[in-house]
């Protein structure tokens, strides 16, 4: 029996909802980041709670002898076969939903029975952007699953076994270059890691991306694909893009292409896009976007280069283990000023995140002043709603000025601390 790591991160978000019947849980996220696993944990709660086999049903619509499920009406057959003649709630676990076209009818017949706990699983947001946001509009809450963050990733190498470094900052940087895929964490050796990491993204090319019939010039959306996940983490905008995408291509790129084209990315969970919110209008503000990758992998796997760029490689370990902790992420803007993001919790309580690789770097002017201090911490003081405020660096020794929050990113993620 396969050892399976508690991801109580998320088991937490959705515990409240097992015995739900009105609400249909659909878990979604990148290709191979647990979404299997987390059902299999659900399921085995539910089952200590008391539930009957007979109960609960799971259709693997990617295993057999479910892999022949292609229409609604199949779906329905399956259903009905397993759901005969038992009594109570019924728990319905369907893995990989997007498998059956048109399944959001056919799902929302079963919920309106009332006798039903409905989960599914899908590894894009294609299930989210039409049928279902349509017809099951308050009927749905997506949970987004993201890949391992560090303190996942240790804890997933506790459980299988796996020898961690008794020093922090070492496991750091292997997570760094081997990123959070929970399969990948059991292989041995890095070049094994690599090839798992690029069979999943080939994986997510064939499944999700290929058959795209969005997608009119393959070129194109594989040179965007490959600039975005290149620039992860750099402000971008449109325009600038185009103009890159023109140089490149020595062709006219339309601005509506590459907006669809990046809707791809993003609905394939390889990249997040986070939008600049300006504090004093509490709006957000169109252009200049950043994109962070759901897995650095991504990067690193494609990539020969194995030199770290700590400011945008930080930078995405915060946003990811943010974004798993149900925070609402934006880059912030104060005045003139920038914070690298803003949070917003559910409570529509903000915080202020500065995020740099150290600040006790040596890096001071003529008159003794450390510049990269400076830089951090100038923005967060502009902000005088009391809201509170982190620099996060990889530095030991932490800073006290202003009242503002001063975290080892380590320590922080191991710890699991809420901002």
């Amino acid at each position: 029996m396969k050892k399976l790591y508690k991801r109580e991160m998320y088991l937490n978000k959705i515990r409240g909802f097992y015995d739900e019947s009105e609400i249909i849980k659909v878990i979604t996220g990148v290709r191979r980041c647990g979404k299997s696993s987390l059902l299999e944990i659900i399921i085995e709660e539910i089952r200590e709670k008391g539930v009957r086999d007979d109960n609960i049903i799971v259709i693997h619509l990617d295993k057999r002898p479910f892999k022949s499920v292609k229409t609604p009406e199949d779906l329905e057959k399956v259903i009905d076969k397993y759901a005969r003649d038992v009594e109570g709630l019924k728990y319905l676990f369907v893995d990989e939903i997007q498998n059956v076209r048109g399944f959001e009818e056919t799902i929302n017949a079963y919920r309106e029975e009332g006798d039903y706990s409905i989960f599914l699983t899908g590894s894009n947001s294609y299930l989210l952007s039409g049928e279902l946001a349509t017809k099951l509009t308050g009927r749905y809450i997506e949970f987004e699953l993201t890949t391992l963050s560090f303190d996942e990733y240790l804890g997933l190498k506790e459980l299988l076994g796996k020898e961690i470094s008794v020093n922090p900052e070492d496991e750091f940087d292997k997570y760094m270059l081997e990123g959070g895929f929970p399969y990948a964490v059991g292989l041995d050796s890095f070049a094994d890691k690599r090839l798992y990491t690029k069979s999943v993204i080939s994986e997510i090319y064939e499944k999700d991306i290929k058959r795209n019939k969005r997608i009119k010039n393959k070129m194109l959306f594989e040179t965007i694909q490959t600039y975005i996940i290149n620039n992860f983490g750099a402000t971008m905008s449109i325009k600038g893009l185009c103009e890159y995408l023109e140089n490149t291509t020595k062709s006219t790129v339309r601005k509506e292409t590459v907006y669809n084209y990046l809707s791809i990315l993003e609905n394939a969970k390889i990249v997040s896009k986070c939008t600049r919110f300006d504090m004093k209008s509490r709006k957000s503000l169109k252009g200049e976007e950043k994109y962070y990758l759901s897995d650095l992998s991504f990067y690193f796997a494609n990539n020969t280069d194995n030199r770290i760029e700590y400011g945008p490689v930080l930078e995405n370990i915060i946003y990811n283990y943010a974004k798993g902790r149900g925070y609402e992420i934006s880059v912030g803007r104060i005045g003139k000023l920038e914070v690298d993001f803003i949070l917003r919790d559910m409570d529509m309580n903000y915080s202020y995140v500065q995020v740099a690789r150290y600040i006790d770097n040596g890096n001071i002017d003529e008159n003794g002043k450390n510049l990269t201090e400076e830089r951090e911490y100038r923005p967060l003081e502009q902000a005088r709603d009391g809201y509170p405020k982190y620099v996060m660096t990889l530095d030991r020794l932490l800073q006290k000025r202003s009242g503002i929050h001063h975290k080892n990113i380590i320590t922080f993620i191991r710890n699991g601390e809420m901002f």
